[in-house]
């Protein structure tokens, strides 16, 4: 119980360390950046708009998960992590993964008919295979937590 005490403790310190890295790249530096690369390359001027607004979105899907995170080690502290109240925030974070995945797909064919070299489409393929797995393996972890929330309660009314 103590080691779990401290996992919860220091990755909840990691969090609020990530989302302030985050928040900071949201607001400074990914405009910044791509202001920069309209300023170097004129010719991908018009890219910076939209890419400013891809990637914070996609910043905002990880703060959804980070946030969702927070609130499901509150229920693992209080012992109420087996029960209906962590199902809306596994939902979001599944949600978030989503819609991230739909956008880079986006991305993905938008780079993939323009590119004129493999590297970045195939970049975008690692990343989206990644995301893919990842939004997969959180399907499959919310049936798991659905599960054990219902068995959990059949328990409880057992006794």
């Amino acid at each position: 119980m103590l080691t779990e005490r401290r996992a919860v403790a220091a990755l909840r310190v990691f969090l609020v360390l990530l989302f302030a890295i985050l928040v900071m790249f949201q607001t400074f530096s990914l405009p910044g950046q791509f202001r920069h690369m309209a300023q170097e390359s004129p010719d991908f001027a018009y890219l910076r708009w939209p890419a400013t607004i891809v990637t914070v979105f996609w910043v905002l899907c990880v703060q959804v998960v980070i946030v969702s995170t927070w609130k499901l080690l509150t229920l693992v502290k209080n012992d109420r992590i087996f029960s209906t109240a962590s199902l809306p925030w596994v939902d979001a974070i599944v949600w978030a993964i989503g819609a991230a995945w739909v956008v880079l797909v986006g991305v993905f064919l938008y780079v993939g008919f323009n590119a004129g070299d493999p590297g970045l489409p195939l970049l975008l393929f690692l990343m989206l295979t990644g995301v893919t797995v990842l939004g997969l393996l959180m399907v499959v972890m919310r049936a798991l937590l659905r599960q054990a929330t219902t068995l959990r309660s059949d328990m409880e009314a057992v006794i």
